[in-house]
């Protein structure tokens, strides 16, 4: 019995730790500019858009049972969802938490338990440092707040989400040195561009004077040939004339203005590490490359955000009763309105209740909606057979019923054929 039991760590594996260090902390080690992702407006851009996809994403408690299907089926989980904490609504919370994903490739969500053990609130961690501990053969994450304030929970009541999870045993691998360079080459490109237009309104013109003048002389001379030649106002503007005692030499600024087509290609290889183009930055996707950006980047996240909720929310023995989290998209609400027309055959199939279909054009649900309707000339092939097996005194009533009426309409329409064929035998005569 012994042969399955957990393997005691060793020594220096329990010196042993990881340390995660995230971006939006002041550093040298990270990067030469005043240090904070955020801060730049591409970076920005390109982590909006996921950022307000993952927002709308809607949690939901779904619990599988002999019973069927049931969603939210416990007012606390959903209430957990929609309103994880005092301050903060469900969509607020998962950009936050998909802001840090996004900035970090990890992501800490705390859990707060009451006595019982059951979560009831949920609270993002914004921290600046974090490593792992082991306390008792137990995982714990020691938090570094931003304000110095250092917290230590167990791994059990973190919700931790990662990306790019490759180098570390617990942490994702942090995007910084991967954008070092990009981001110190856009930064140099940007203050090229503003030390060019401050040189640009520098000295255009040298007076040299060929004789010794005073400090006074030679400033009102310089004054004069300004407001003579330079000025907009002056009657002798765009022409100037000097004496034999002064030479007025001009200089051209040469400032180095970086190529339009080398600062592009930055810009798209930063475009290129988030996923994303300009298309959907700027809001001109079509609905396929909209389709395309949702399943690369949207469509994983929720799918981690349903299975680490599923675990951290519920025990095993819970999980093991059908309870799980999922998050939903409605990627139809990205479709065109010709698609959101054509799904009206969804709904006469029953595919779709008119509800969910009624939601997709941004219309209010109504009453009865949410039952599926099925029109008549597409019931199932094996209806009749199955009313046949299913036979008792009432459906054979039903059945006798149709019968008459199907015998009642078959006698009408031969009557009339018959009816129509006299007449067409009287007319001739």
């Amino acid at each position: 019995m012994g042969l399955f039991r957990k393997r005691e760590p060793t020594k220096n594996e329990k010196a042993h730790h990881e340390v995660i260090k995230m971006v939006n902390m002041w550093g040298e080690q990270y990067y030469r500019w005043d240090g904070k992702l955020y801060n730049s407006d591409i970076v920005r851009s390109c982590l909006r858009p996921k950022v307000k996809a993952v927002g709308k994403l809607v949690g939901k408690h779904i619990r599988d049972s002999t019973d069927g299907v049931k969603v939210n089926p416990e007012a606390n989980i959903r209430f957990l969802l929609s309103e994880p904490n005092p301050h903060m609504t469900g969509q607020q919370f998962q950009e936050k938490v998909a802001n840090q994903l996004c900035l970090n490739n990890n992501a800490f969500i705390l859990i707060i338990r009451d006595g019982n053990g059951k979560p009831m609130q949920l609270y993002p961690v914004p921290c600046d440092f974090c490593e792992t501990v082991y306390k008792n053969d137990e995982l714990y994450l020691r938090f570094q707040y931003r304000n110095g304030t250092i917290r230590v929970f167990p791994y059990t009541d973190i919700i931790h989400l990662r990306q790019d999870y490759n180098d570390h045993e617990i942490f994702g691998s942090s995007p910084a040195e991967a954008l070092k360079g990009m981001m110190e080459v856009v930064s140099t490109i940007d203050q090229g561009i503003i030390k060019a237009i401050k040189n640009s309104g520098l000295i255009r013109w040298l007076l040299t004077f060929n004789q010794s003048m005073r400090k006074e002389d030679i400033k009102a001379y310089v004054k004069e040939f300004v407001d003579n030649y330079l000025s907009v106002d002056s009657e002798t503007w765009g022409a100037a004339g000097v004496d034999s005692k002064v030479t007025a030499t001009r200089i051209e600024p040469k400032d180095y203005v970086p190529n339009a087509l080398q600062t592009k290609e930055t810009i798209n290889r930063i475009y290129s590490f988030f996923n994303t183009n300009e298309a959907i930055i700027q809001s001109k996707w079509t609905e396929d490359q909209w389709n395309a950006y949702y399943e690369a980047e949207i469509e994983p996240v929720a799918i981690q955000f349903g299975q680490v909720y599923s675990v951290k929310l519920f025990t095993r023995k819970e999980r093991g009763c059908g309870n799980r989290i999922v998050f939903e998209a409605s990627n139809l609400q990205c479709a065109s309105l010709r698609s959101k027309l054509e799904l009206l055959a969804m709904v006469d199939r029953g595919a779709m209740t008119p509800n969910e279909w009624r939601a997709t054009l941004n219309m209010a649900p109504i009453e009865g909606g949410d039952k599926p309707i099925r029109r008549l000339d597409t019931q199932v092939v094996n209806l009749v057979e199955d009313m046949l097996v299913k036979m008792n005194s009432e459906n054979c009533l039903v059945m006798a019923g149709m019968i008459t009426q199907l015998l009642k309409a078959a006698e009408r329409e031969k009557d009339g054929e018959t009816q129509n064929q006299y007449q067409g035998r009287a007319d001739p005569e």
